[in-house]
């Protein structure tokens, strides 16, 4: 088992190396551009139309289904009835403008808080001195359902494109082998029984 505190160095430096990666990928990578898509000329009528509804800050679905009021059976048949019909989506209104520098630092600490669980991970099931291929078996696999899985269930039921789901999930895979090959190339090396040890007949 290898304490965390002897893994401090490595979480930070594998920390760092997913966040650049990720500024690179977003930032200067084509594979992103097609995933999010803007409204062009319909944009100044829509967000007219949001300003003028007031929509408190939050994430909403429509149309809405919510049975929780207990709905008579005319508002139950309306509500189908809107359903079938659609259109169907989901919209996001943020609380205020938002904050580049803010958003960054806090998918630092999301990558810092995965690369800390994995390096926990794989401190408990790798011993020290463990060979490179072996650690970096246990940290891949650790940081994949770290970086890949989580939000995969809320981008279904929250309407996120195919293309967008792929494209970050292909991301998810790329930082999770940027974690496990520092983590593996940095690995506490183990002691040696032999160390100190003065064996007769090798000494002058």
């Amino acid at each position: 088992m290898v304490a965390l505190s002897e893994l401090w160095l490595v979480i930070l430096i594998a920390t760092v190396a997913v966040f650049f990666a990720s500024s690179i990928m977003w930032m200067l990578m084509p594979h992103h551009k097609k995933d999010i898509q803007f409204l062009d000329d319909k944009e100044d009528g829509y967000m007219d139309a949001v300003k003028s509804l007031d929509i408190k800050p939050g994430l909403y679905m429509y149309p809405g289904c919510d049975h929780s009021k207990s709905p008579s059976d005319e508002r139950k048949t309306e509500i189908k009835e809107r359903w079938d019909a659609g259109p169907w989506g989901v919209l996001t209104i943020y609380d205020g403008k938002p904050n580049f520098g803010m958003n960054l630092i806090k998918t630092f600490l999301a990558f810092l808080i995965i690369t800390v669980f994995v390096a926990y991970i794989t401190g408990i099931g790798v011993q020290p001195g463990a060979d490179y291929l072996h650690v970096f078996r246990v940290a891949g696999a650790t940081a994949v359902l770290g970086h890949c899985m989580g939000g995969l269930c809320g981008s279904f039921f929250q309407g996120k494109p195919t293309r967008f789901i792929i494209t970050d999930f292909i991301d998810g895979v790329a930082y999770a082998l940027i974690t496990a090959g520092i983590i593996a190339s940095m690995w506490p090396a183990g002691v040696n029984p032999l160390d100190g040890i003065l064996i007769p007949g090798l000494i002058d």
